[in-house]
């Protein structure tokens, strides 16, 4: 039986957003990855990426994501690129229900084209060197998210089905 239900995605794809609601209707703690990293480093993911890199940055999500892991009972927004990381998608399948949020392209590159979050992969980067990045970025991802057991494109997303799936199988 999965412990936790862990949502994966590029950036921008709501995993935040959903993963709130989704917490609120299952009944479970909701942990977004990038909060429990500043809360754990003291620092903003953009500080993180300024002062040490994205090589430190990810050692450093990656340990948060095991430390989350081995909770119970919590819906986690990961950030874009945990699950490829070392072998961080494997250890979510191990003991978590996964469900990969996909978007289009042109959906991911929209999102983060209009973003007001600060980003730090995509924050300096123009709109055309913003839609290679989604689009590289995201074929190198591709493999990892669709590890995932479950699958949901957005725009058919409805959450109350959603919920009451993963809860089925939680349970």
């Amino acid at each position: 039986m999965a412990r936790n239900v862990v949502l994966v995605g590029f950036s921008g794809a709501g995993k935040t957003t959903i993963g709130r609601e989704l917490a609120l209707r299952l009944g479970l703690e909701f942990v977004d990855l990038d909060d429990a990293i500043e809360e754990k480093y003291h620092a903003t993911i953009p500080h993180i990426f300024q002062k040490y890199g994205e090589s430190v940055f990810r050692q450093c999500e990656y340990q948060t994501l095991n430390e989350m892991l081995n909770k119970d009972g919590v819906v986690i927004a990961t950030g874009g690129g945990a699950p490829a990381y070392k072998d961080a998608m494997q250890k979510i399948k191990a003991n978590s229900f996964s469900v990969f949020l996909n978007l289009t392209e042109e959906q991911l590159f929209n999102r983060l084209k209009n973003s007001k979050k600060n980003r730090p992969l995509t924050a300096a980067l123009s709109e055309s060197e913003l839609r290679d990045y989604v689009h590289r970025t995201l074929q190198n991802r591709i493999p990892f998210y669709s590890m995932a057991d479950m699958q949901v494109d957005e725009d058919k997303i409805n959450l109350e089905t959603m919920a009451i799936s993963i809860s089925e199988y939680i349970h």
